[in-house]
């Protein structure tokens, strides 16, 4: 009798709920031990990069390799208030929703270098397509926290007037394309910008951030033969952070090698970087934006990291991953890694450190006392009923103005 030994793979984490979090299989290697290669590097000649892990900070904290970025003490304080900044604002706003005065929440805890790090290594025009985690770079770049709070409450000073979910945030001015809750979106977006901006002459750049899950969309295999094509100067990220929701890296292909691998499949240079590394973040960025700035195309990166919290706030991670996982993460977490080099070199100290977080949180208390008093999603004004017709087209088309005539709305 022939029995039929095809069987059916199905990608599994290496622990879930009660058992001990397993992370052995991951390859960690020293700091220090990969090359930074030319800024005009062929994406043949990087295969190294793709399936390695680009790390400038030991154990200890001090920087190693080429990789360093050598940033001023004044820099890498400026990054670690950032950091700490998105991480007290994100706290407040769970507390908030959880006080049912928003719908929904966001945190990006344990991923703050991720868009604080890159932001600071772009220009201020470079304009940023993110997704859902990346309110980092609204910090970093200074953006106010009462607007973000008023779009999270979609209060009365709601600049997108209730239009976009909490936390899908927009900014002309900062940098920050509107987020878009289909997956892989901007991917497509960031390349067509990108292609537009070199069309123009401009040395402007764009970067773009997905998470590993969304690799699977189709905007992301459209975006990378676009990029690849006509070598959009872009920054493509990808942010694995282990966790697409409940969905295992795996189920998106990150079982057998890793996301970076596939931008050298389209032609694209393709780095493996150390998500939790602040200066590793930095110096990768960097390292694309001067390529992209210099006619040398597209980036690919993957910025290896852990999302130490839920998914949202309509997420129990408990029910599908051991509590204590984030806690056996062997990247360690960004802000306490950044600390670490700081005090090392004798430019922090704890009391710093603590007074700062003091003051951080006093800030964020102050701007979500002051976003309420414009209303939160019980209380407070709400925008008038009739600004649903406003602001889509130049001109109202008949239908839409008998609708609006027909809801009693006056012109």
């Amino acid at each position: 009798m022939i029995r039929n030994s095809v069987g059916l793979h199905v990608p599994e984490p290496c622990s879930r709920p009660g058992e001990t979090p397993d992370f052995s299989h991951i390859e960690v290697p020293p700091a220090g031990s990969m090359p930074r290669p030319a800024v005009d590097a062929h994406a043949a000649g990087m295969r190294d990069f793709a399936y390695g892990l680009i790390r400038v900070l030991d154990d200890e904290g001090r920087c190693q390799g080429e990789w360093d970025p050598q940033l001023s003490s004044d820099v890498l304080i400026k990054g670690l208030r950032a950091m700490m900044l998105t991480r007290a604002y994100d706290a407040r706003m769970v507390r908030v929703q959880r006080q049912g005065k928003t719908s929904f929440y966001m945190k990006s805890t344990g991923e703050e270098a991720v868009a604080v790090a890159a932001t600071m290594a772009l220009e201020r025009g470079d304009m940023c397509f993110p997704t859902y985690r990346q309110q980092g770079i609204l910090v970093a770049r200074g953006w106010p926290l009462v607007d973000m709070m008023n779009q999270v409450y979609s209060n009365s000073h709601d600049r997108l007037k209730g239009r976009q979910m909490p936390v899908f945030y927009s900014s002309r001015e900062a940098g920050f394309f509107s987020i878009s809750g289909n997956l892989g979106t901007q991917y497509s977006q960031a390349v067509g910008w990108a292609m537009a901006a070199a069309a123009d002459g401009n040395r402007r750049i764009s970067a773009a951030w997905i998470g590993e899950g969304a690799t699977a969309e189709g905007d992301f295999h459209y975006a990378l033969t676009f990029a690849s094509v006509y070598q959009a100067p872009c920054i493509l990220n990808v942010v694995n952070n282990q966790w697409a929701i409940s969905s295992y890296s795996g189920i998106a292909g990150g079982e057998n090698t890793t996301f970076a691998a596939r931008g050298l499949g389209f032609g694209i240079p393709a780095l493996r970087v150390d998500g939790n590394d602040f200066l590793a973040v930095y110096a990768v960025t960097a390292w694309a934006a001067e390529r992209a700035r210099s006619g040398g195309g597209p980036t690919f990166i993957e910025l290896f990291t852990y999302r130490a919290e839920g998914h949202s706030t309509s997420d129990d991670p408990t029910r599908y991953r051991p509590a204590t996982e984030a806690a056996a993460w062997p990247l360690g977490d960004p802000i306490e890694r950044l600390k670490q080099h700081l005090v090392v070199h004798g430019h922090w100290s704890d009391a710093q450190h603590e007074a700062l977080q003091r003051d951080l949180e006093d800030e964020v208390k102050a701007a979500g006392k002051l976003s309420e008093s414009y209303g939160t999603l019980k209380e407070g004004d709400r925008l008038p009923a009739a600004t649903m017709f406003d602001d889509v087209y130049r001109d109202l088309p008949p239908h839409l103005i008998a609708q609006r005539a027909q809801s009693g709305v006056l012109a």
